[in-house]
């Protein structure tokens, strides 16, 4: 998923809350897609959506003329090299996420992306000096509470869950730090990591445990997924920018509601004791959070 700080709009507007809400939905959906590859490996499924994404994300860079801005960016060193740095986390996300919806972890997938808010501001008091009002205090104390809960009750960490909130937040912390557009931007990383996809692809053929061209269903759910990676990131990295931040903030629990309810009603994944505490915990703190952006839209209303 995306992270929120990237809208500078002041006001919604009917086509911004369209794009994001359909981004997260899109997201939500993300995990019925991933099942349906279960049987094959997560760095396989990540190579492809690489893959197949950079075809994707470039005709869109070219049918709105921005190339020029990729060209200066591979040729700037400190931008590559924090490109490099991007591309690697979400590529670990990709793999976790992946292997959690295939292995039967998607509550913690659901889990790890209802912490990720939480985990930002706390990456900001940490990393930038951001100063932690009561209210922010209160919700990253209470889902910290939730996690403890989950480690007491199942003996051991929800690591799943911790790798994905800590691969997204800081992917976007250091995305800040790309001076380019989000859609310029995720071409640069897919490119970046474009090759070694290629290589693994190519070795898994050589082998004869890849999977792209061995089956027809396969193939085609291989193929197809740069669009399901690119097209929910494109659609919300436009629609970010046409609403306000609070109400991203708000909109990004769409996707891991979702996934928590697919997880449960399509799935069978299991609450167990330790979940049936830490989820409302961790609920109770995403209501703290947000009540204060809920406020501050009326204000502007």
């Amino acid at each position: 998923m995306a992270d929120v700080a990237t809208s500078p709009q002041n006001e919604d507007t009917p086509k911004g809350l369209a794009l994001a809400v359909t981004a997260y939905v899109l997201w939500g959906f993300l995990p019925l897609y991933m099942k349906a590859l279960a049987h094959i490996g997560p760095v396989e499924i990540v190579a492809h959506r690489i893959v197949w994404s950079v075809p994707v994300a470039g005709l869109l860079l070219v049918a709105l003329g921005r190339t020029r801005d990729l060209k200066a960016a591979l040729q700037n060193p400190k931008m590559l090299g924090m490109a490099c740095l991007t591309a690697a986390l979400i590529s670990v996300n990709w793999a976790i996420y992946v292997w959690a919806i295939a292995s039967g972890n998607a509550l913690d997938a659901a889990l790890g992306y209802y912490i990720n808010p939480l985990f930002s501001i706390a990456l900001g008091a940490i990393l930038l000096r951001e100063p932690l009002n009561r209210t922010q205090l209160a919700a990253v104390g209470l889902a910290a509470l939730g996690v403890l809960v989950l480690i007491v009750e199942a003996g051991r960490l929800p690591w799943a869950a911790l790798a994905l909130t800590v691969s997204w937040g800081f992917y976007a912390f250091f995305k800040r730090s790309l001076p380019i557009g989000p859609n310029q931007g995720f071409l640069l990383e897919v490119l970046i990591l474009l090759i070694p996809a290629l290589v693994y692809i190519t070795w898994l053929g050589a082998k004869g445990t890849g999977h792209f061209g061995a089956a027809a269903g396969d193939t085609m759910l291989l193929a197809c997924a740069g669009i399901v990676t690119a097209v929910p990131l494109l659609v919300y990295a436009n629609g970010a920018k046409l609403v306000r931040l609070s109400t991203m903030g708000i909109l990004q629990y769409i996707a891991p509601t979702m996934i928590f309810i697919t997880a449960i009603t399509v799935f069978g994944e299991q609450i167990d004791r330790g979940r049936m505490i830490a989820f409302p915990l961790i609920w109770a703190a995403l209501v703290v959070y947000t009540i204060p952006m809920i406020r501050q839209m009326r204000g502007q209303r």
